[in-house]
């Protein structure tokens, strides 16, 4: 799958939307990427993220996968997709007061290779919270992935990393936003509130 044809996915799902947003990370963007407008698509989402397994499978720096970890909530799904794809497990990690974490009975045993996966990344910072959690549980980030590359390929995550599509999308402190001296208000569609 092309970066243009990944693109052309969420456009036609009406999930690539222009206007003043407020990302997770604290900052404003003219663009917003709501991938749960794509994952509602089971097809979609299982064609989305085969194709990202795919580019996993064929990193050779990657090697064995045993499974796929993702933050919760808009990694879960993409989280289950490409773990499907790949034939291994698919778990998700929580936010909680102390910080991510991994519950409900989830388990890494001491040197099992995760993929950490999401459907957006922006600055990396759920990702990177993910692989703490695994490294903290003896498991080993052999690579991550996520659907949506919004950083341009700036972030990096200390592992080989590969997206469907890189986008480059400028972001901004909100004391230097461009669109809130203009008068606008950012909004957050997202999950997290």
């Amino acid at each position: 799958m092309t970066n243009e044809e990944a693109l052309q996915t969420f456009s036609d799902c009406g999930a690539l939307l222009t206007g003043h947003f407020l990302l997770t990370s604290g900052l404003h963007s003219p663009r917003y990427l709501q991938c749960a407008l794509v994952l509602q698509h089971p097809a979609i989402a299982e064609k989305l993220c085969a194709a990202l397994a795919a580019k996993a499978q064929a990193d050779d720096r990657i090697g064995q996968i045993d499974l796929v970890v993702a933050p919760a909530l808009g990694g879960v799904i993409v989280a289950h997709e490409v773990a499907r794809a790949l034939g291994v497990r698919a778990l998700f990690t929580e936010r909680q007061e102390s910080g991510m974490t991994l519950r409900r009975g989830f388990q890494i045993q001491p040197g099992e290779r995760c993929l950490v996966v999401e459907d957006v990344v922006t600055t990396g910072g759920s990702t990177r919270e993910v692989i703490e959690v695994v490294r903290a549980l003896g498991g080993v980030v052999a690579g991550a992935g996520s659907l949506i590359d919004r950083s341009g390929g700036a972030v990096d995550l200390g592992v080989p990393r590969h997206a469907l599509a890189v986008l480059e999308v400028p972001t901004y402190k909100p004391e230097e936003c461009p669109m809130c001296k203009e008068g606008t208000t950012a909004i957050k569609p997202g999950s997290r509130k």
